[in-house]
């Protein structure tokens, strides 16, 4: 109601010759506020450091690192390596979450970027250049060709005004306005033809208007104040983690009590029993798990760069992979926001050209359309209004356009207006004049001859079924003009030439994109300020809008509750003329039902459901500053099928996530079943604290680190996407987990055995190392997919194939070099340890070996 009040006040207090006066001015300020915006408190580093070392995950290693380094000091050995790792490992993810959320505090401090340093006012019967945050409620605006308004203001004057809102409402062509409209405040921000909003830019004509509101009670400052309330949730893979570290964080405790109960009941020394569930706790932790996680997503980063994609934020590669609805803007996403002929109806030979044909056979309806504008060059790019810019870019090289002015050389205009909506030019040829008008169909209709009608009307409604914007074009020959022609003498008894039907087409990749969203599982949905006719053309045209899909206009999701858009969300496939409180509906309506949304967007508009998707997509190419910071990702080439590319690398880095914890929680889990098994046959632990971490940095960590570089295969996106309910174990991953963990356990417990049976526990705990070691190792090429290791080509991933070579050697190294046995505690192996030693090591791959093949062959 605020605004409401504002606008009253000021249509009644404004003196619209002199403007306001200096009391006036000054009484305004105190009761409305500077026009500035208000800045969101910002967090002080100390929280952001506090909150990024509270994640489960985090915790976790912290503890971790704390428990290596009380081991390393309790036994003297002065191995500190892990715990300064595990240290650096927290401190660099931390440092990271820190400066990428910064990034996105900046949000508020672009909208910033959009104001001008000047504004044009008149005050005490003056025009005065002031400060944009001087201007209050009352103020006389002057409106310009080529300046951006400055507040949102009542129109009181215009002169064939049209003002470019794109960036508020997300319409492609500039809206006329008219001062002797009259909106309501049910109307959607681009029907209200007599008011301007800051933020956005006069390009063509001028206008006087009255400010209505400043700073953040504007349509922009709205959007400022949307844009600091929304909380970014965690992404999908953040809650996985943090669950799996709670669930870790369980299992060593317990452990760590079964052990030292266990040691108890056989008489261990407390002090042996200490070390030893101490090093279950480290074990079970997967030290390299969030520094492969960070690794394998910056890889994901790369990749996507390559693709037109600009990753922000970690998390939101792998968010990305996981979407169920992508949610896109319509102008310059979907399509190429450029306006362009698509059909031309010749009526004197009564034939519709479509845009292939008009290049080969270019009719006189666009030829002569086309030279009834006022489209400029002045440098690289075409300039002028979009619709004449299409007429004159149909007519091929821009020379065309030059050598039809030369020809027809204009001497006389009746310019567009909203009362005409219809524009004429006069031009010279040999025997006297030609005028051409050009207009609105309904407009122009009764000043043809009745015998075209019928034809004309079929090919409006024809053209308009299309969502095409319909440009009707009329001439008349004349022998003589006066010096200043009347509407009456140059727009009477003219000969229709023609319709011209014109539209921001769809991107040529968008339909093909499209169907491969659907194929994933994937449910795309067009959000636009566009109308919903135009939008519900481009959706069906590019498989957006199906058969047993639903379009929504702004004023009917106005009037449903939230209860009724969650309920019926899924039937909408087409959102137009919404406002940014809407996107943030539709958003939210959608993560409700538990799906993932990617949302894109351009302007500063979007920016608020940007932030509250669950991965914001931003425009590179037009986007703005604020849409861009408030975002995850940020297409450089602004193509939706850019999207669907990132989707599918997305998955892929999700799926060699989901490796890692395979091949990590493999080997930790079975350290557990092992230590815990040989305490209770009596054997004692077969592992000591430094061995255990070998396994761990060395054996688990080199080729861990090699799985972030397996490529992406060739059926992900012919998946569905995976739920974010979903755990990081779904889909048979725990069960795999399971089986490897016995896999593991049992082969080197048999190793351990043998050493009992033979007499000879060094041996057999050494034997035990070997092959817990190796089996991890050689365990790396039987997750890299559900077929044999044999038909995955080494060069597809060579990296993993040396590092996998390099921690069996070291493995090797550290056993039969003198001084590491006697340092990590082993023994030399007679030649049948050996052979024993290797042939249960090669367990798990015979195991998988052959389930593989069982499974592939039914």
């Amino acid at each position: 109601m605020v605004e409401k009040v504002s606008q009253d006040h000021a249509l009644k207090s404004v003196d619209r010759v002199n403007g306001l006066t200096s009391d006036q001015v000054q009484s305004a300020r105190e009761q409305y506020g500077q026009n500035v915006f208000k800045e969101a408190a910002k967090e002080p580093l100390w929280q952001k450091v506090k909150r990024s070392l509270s994640d489960v995950a985090t915790i976790i290693l912290i503890i971790a690192a704390v428990i290596s380094l009380i081991t390393s000091i309790m036994q003297g050995n002065g191995h500190y390596f892990e715990s300064v790792l595990i240290i650096a490992i927290v401190i660099i993810n931390s440092v990271l979450s820190i400066y990428q959320e910064g990034r996105a505090e900046a949000a508020l401090d672009s909208l910033k970027s959009l104001e001008v340093a000047q504004a044009t006012v008149k005050r005490d019967g003056q025009i005065k250049t002031i400060p944009i945050a001087d201007i209050v409620v009352g103020d006389l605006m002057i409106l310009e060709n080529g300046k951006r308004i400055s507040a949102d203001a009542r129109l009181l004057e215009t002169t064939e005004l049209r003002v470019e809102e794109s960036a508020l409402t997300g319409e492609s062509d500039a809206i006329e306005k008219d001062a002797d409209f009259e909106s309501s405040e049910e109307d959607a921000l681009g029907d209200r033809l007599d008011r301007v909003y800051r933020g956005t830019a006069v390009v063509n004509g001028r206008g006087v208007a009255t400010v209505t509101a400043v700073g953040m009670e504007t349509e922009m400052g709205k959007i400022a104040g949307l844009l600091g309330d929304q909380k970014r949730e965690q992404t999908p893979l953040q809650v996985r983690l943090a669950h799996l570290g709670k669930r870790l964080s369980v299992i060593a405790i317990l452990a760590a009590l079964v052990v030292i109960g266990l040691g108890i009941f056989h008489g261990e020394p407390l002090l042996t029993l200490f070390m030893t569930a101490v090093s279950l706790a480290v074990a079970v932790v997967p030290e390299t798990l969030m520094i492969i996680v960070t690794i394998t997503l910056a890889l994901g980063v790369q990749k996507m760069a390559k693709q037109h994609a600009i990753v922000r934020r970690l998390p939101a590669v792998e968010t990305l992979g996981s979407a169920t609805v992508i949610a896109s803007d319509k102008t310059g996403t979907l399509t190429q926001n450029k306006m362009t002929v698509r059909r031309v109806w010749d009526a004197q030979a009564n034939q519709i050209f479509d845009d292939q044909e008009i290049a080969s056979n270019l009719p006189d309806v666009l030829k002569f359309g086309a030279l009834s504008t006022n489209v400029t060059k002045p440098e690289e790019e075409v300039v002028g209004l979009p619709t004449e810019i299409a007429m004159v870019n149909a007519l091929g090289e821009y020379s065309e356009y030059e050598n039809l002015q030369a020809t027809y050389p204009k001497v006389f205009e009746i310019p567009f207006n909203s009362t005409r909506k219809r524009m004429t030019t006069v031009h010279k040829v040999a025997d006297g004049y030609l005028a051409i008008t050009k207009g609105a169909f309904d407009v122009l209709l009764p000043k043809f001859p009745e015998s075209v009608h019928h034809d004309a009307t079929d090919v409006n409604e024809q053209f308009g079924s299309k969502a095409l914007r319909v440009i009707a074009v009329g001439a008349v020959k004349l022998a003589s003009i006066s010096d200043e022609p009347t509407e009456d003498e140059v727009e009477s008894n003219m000969t229709l030439l023609g319709l011209v039907g014109i539209i921001d087409p769809p991107r040529p990749e968008s339909a093909e994109a499209v169907a491969q969203a659907r194929a994933a599982g994937i449910k795309p949905v067009m959000i636009t300020g566009d109308h919903v006719v135009t939008a519900s053309a481009i959706a069906r045209e590019i498989g957006i809008l199906g058969d047993e899909d639903h379009a929504l206009s702004g004023a009917e999701l106005h009037k449903m509750s939230d209860e009724e858009l969650d309920k019926n969300v899924e039937k909408y496939a087409v959102y137009a003329r919404v406002t940014p409180e809407d996107k943030i509906r539709i958003v939210k309506s959608w993560q409700k039902r538990g799906d993932v949304v990617a949302m894109t967007g351009d302007g500063v508009n979007d920016a608020p459901a940007l932030r509250s998707a669950d991965v914001g997509i931003a425009m590179g190419e037009t986007g703005t500053d604020v849409a861009r910071e408030a975002s995850a990702i940020v297409l450089t080439d602004d193509n939706f099928a850019t999207i669907v590319h990132a989707v599918e690398v997305g998955r892929g880095i999700y799926g060699n996530i989901r490796k890692t914890i395979n091949f990590l929680m493999s080997a930790n889990m079975s350290e557990i079943v092992i230590i815990v098994a040989a305490m209770i046959f009596g054997w004692g632990s077969p592992l000591i604290a430094t061995q255990l971490l070998f396994i761990n940095l060395v054996a688990d960590g080199l080729p861990g680190f090699a799985l972030s570089r397996e490529p992406v295969h060739d059926n992900v996106m012919n998946q569905e996407p995976v739920s974010p309910k979903a755990s990081i174990f779904a889909n048979g991953l725990a069960g795999r987990i399971m089986i490897n963990v016995i896999l593991f356990a049992v082969p080197t417990l048999i190793a351990q055995g043998y050493g009992v049976y033979v007499g000879n526990p060094e041996l057999g705990n050494t034997m035990a190392f070997i092959v817990l070691s190796l089996t991890s190792i050689l365990h790396v090429f039987n997750i890299r997919s559900e077929e044999s290791m044999f038909k995955i080509k080494f060069s597809a991933n060579p990296m993993l194939v040396m590092m996998a070579a390099l921690a069996g050697l070291l493995t090797i190294l550290l056993v039969i070099v003198p001084v590491t046995q006697t340092l990590f505690s082993f023994v030399s192996l007679t030649g049948i340890a050996w052979l024993i030693t290797i042939f249960l090591s090669l367990v798990p791959n015979i195991y998988w070996e052959i389930a593989k093949a069982i499974k592939n062959n039914k």
